[in-house]
């Protein structure tokens, strides 16, 4: 399963070393959590913090757009070095178009559904799409508690994939952890975003992806009960 970290519960005093640890320790790509106070109830970064990313890693970069009219400042993302945008159903009024320009501008194109959102508001836009984000959480805060019901809505939107043979990643982001993570797979995802799991002060962000590695190759009674395998 591919891992992509959330720098948003990094250490900004550091970012750069923080990107890097990440890059060294096998992440696969860095998801970039842009929040605008209006869509979501929070404010992180723009482009200049995601043009900081791009210059600190030669992995895959990918931006979420939590964000009001994210068809205004798909330049300014291209510009930033972002290989991916993803934009929210709920934000765009028009999502065709704003599919259609995100991948004219050179990027890939991926679209994103809050916990609550019927599946149905996306399934027409999966054929314009290469990666599809399930939020398993509520959008705007890190670490928060996986929702359980998120499960059922990755095996939904892995079966919907799979009916029309798209090639399209399905990522979830919000909880993934130890205790987690191998629900998630077990479900359908192909990526799951991380971020306290990685950044934290209480370990590494080497410690954080091989507690996750581990938990993937590792049966549910051989963790312990905060989700670290027994045998770290």
């Amino acid at each position: 399963m591919k891992l992509a970290p959330s720098i948003y519960t990094a250490d900004f005093a550091r970012l750069g070393e923080q990107v890097k640890a990440a890059e060294q320790a096998g992440v696969d790509w860095f998801h970039l959590d842009v929040m605008d106070g209006a869509f979501v109830p929070n404010i992180t970064f723009g482009p200049m913090v995601c043009e900081a990313v791009r210059r600190s890693t030669a992995l895959p970069c990918e931006a979420h757009l939590m964000v009001r009219e994210p068809e205004r400042f798909l330049e300014d993302y291209r510009r930033a070095g972002m290989d991916r945008v993803i934009v929210h159903v709920e934000a765009c009024l028009h999502l065709y178009s704003t599919l259609q320009a995100i991948r004219r501008l050179g990027m890939q194109a991926g679209i994103s559904l809050n916990p609550l959102t019927p599946l149905g508001a996306i399934e027409e836009a999966l054929p314009f799409v290469d990666l599809v984000l399930v939020m398993s959480v509520e959008p705007g805060f890190g670490g928060q508690t996986y929702i359980p019901t998120a499960t059922e809505r990755i095996r939904r939107v892995r079966a919907m994939l799979d009916r029309i043979g798209s090639k399209a990643e399905l990522e979830v982001d919000g909880g993934i952890n130890p205790s987690t993570i191998r629900q998630v797979r077990d479900a359908g995802a192909t990526v799951a975003v991380v971020g306290a799991a990685v950044y934290s002060p209480n370990h590494t962000p080497a410690e954080g992806i091989r507690a996750l590695r581990l938990a993937l190759a590792t049966t549910g009674e051989s963790l312990r009960p905060d989700g670290f395998p027994v045998c770290e």
